[in-house]
């Protein structure tokens, strides 16, 4: 076992194993990621699918994740609010495409929207495709498949919905709910028709076999859209103090990553402002999408900085829908 033979493994279209990635993980760093990058290129070629995202309805969540601002099981002060008003969500998607993105995400707090909130939710989303023309994401927790068929006849094309972490590390995350109860909803909105987008958090005390593991998990799902999410540790939330990953962190994570994803939109999201180069080092070490903008509740990376840095890397914003 070396990185050379595992990279023209992937290169060949093989599958990595589970022990295989935790070889990969403790590989010299640069080869790594020059590795990583080279399986990007072959597969996504210069594809870089950049999104942004609004948050649509904040705070009072049910659910007692850990890491999370918007829980009212934490104490961190952010503004709560119910569902936007349609004109501002409808205003925000048309200044996003103005500026040259091409997916817009309506991300809500809260375990699921009501059966109302998607009906009023579906109404919009007609309204954004019809007068913008922006292809529209969701995130709108744990809904049944009845739900993401309404969505998908109103226009969306993608769902969100984060693994967060490893099966095994879910239950120190959170116990509102359940990895399984992630896999379904995941599972009702592909039979409904819908692309996936999926990922997790790093940085919230999980271990190396957790991150492979999860990408494993993403990789049976048949995800093609992943988050790599970096933790901000928020004040008031039981994760406050743990200790931020550093850049070298990411870059391996992600490199790894495009092994065991070899296809898919690898995609920085919460917490690459924390990253001393804002996620340059990450895009040349496999990872080929990003959010842009403020996250749902921390500021972001402007729109105009991103789409800079994306033509000097020589990448070509485009949706990437598989």
């Amino acid at each position: 076992m070396t990185l050379n033979s595992l990279t023209e493994k992937v290169l060949k279209g093989k599958q990595i194993t589970r022990d295989e990635a935790l070889y990969l993980y403790g590989q010299p760093l640069n080869e790594l990621c020059e590795s990583a990058d080279n399986i990007r290129r072959h597969f996504c070629s210069s594809r870089f699918d950049l999104c942004t995202i609004i948050n649509g309805k904040s705070g009072r969540c049910s659910e007692n994740c850990k890491f999370c601002a918007q829980s009212a099981h934490n104490h961190t002060g952010v503004t709560e609010y119910p569902l936007l008003p349609d004109e501002e969500i409808l205003a925000q998607a048309r200044t996003n495409h103005q500026q040259g993105v091409l997916r817009y995400s309506i991300v809500t707090s809260g375990k699921q929207l009501s059966d109302q909130e998607t009906d009023r939710m579906c109404r919009l989303i007609r309204k954004i495709r019809e007068e913008v023309g922006i292809s529209v994401c969701v995130s709108f927790g744990l809904l049944s498949e009845e739900q993401f068929r309404k969505l998908k006849e109103a226009g969306v094309s993608r769902v969100h919905n984060n693994l967060e972490t490893s099966e095994r590390n879910f239950p120190n995350i959170c116990t509102t709910h359940t990895f399984a109860d992630k896999v379904q909803a995941i599972r009702a909105a592909r039979t409904a028709g819908l692309s996936v987008c999926s990922g997790g958090i790093m940085g919230l005390g999980e271990s190396v076999e957790d991150r492979i593991d999860m990408a494993l998990s993403l990789r049976e799902l048949g995800i093609k859209s992943v988050p790599v999410n970096m933790l901000n540790p928020i004040p008031g939330t039981p994760f406050e103090k743990n200790a931020r990953l550093t850049d070298e962190d990411m870059r391996r994570i992600v490199a790894v990553y495009r092994f065991i994803l070899p296809e898919a939109s690898i995609r920085l999201a919460g917490g690459r402002g924390l990253l001393s180069d804002k996620g340059r080092g990450c895009f040349t070490s496999g990872a080929n999408a990003a959010i842009s903008g403020d996250m749902l509740t921390t500021a972001g990376i402007t729109v105009r900085k991103d789409l800079e840095l994306l033509k000097e890397l020589g990448y070509e914003v485009t949706l990437y829908d598989k």
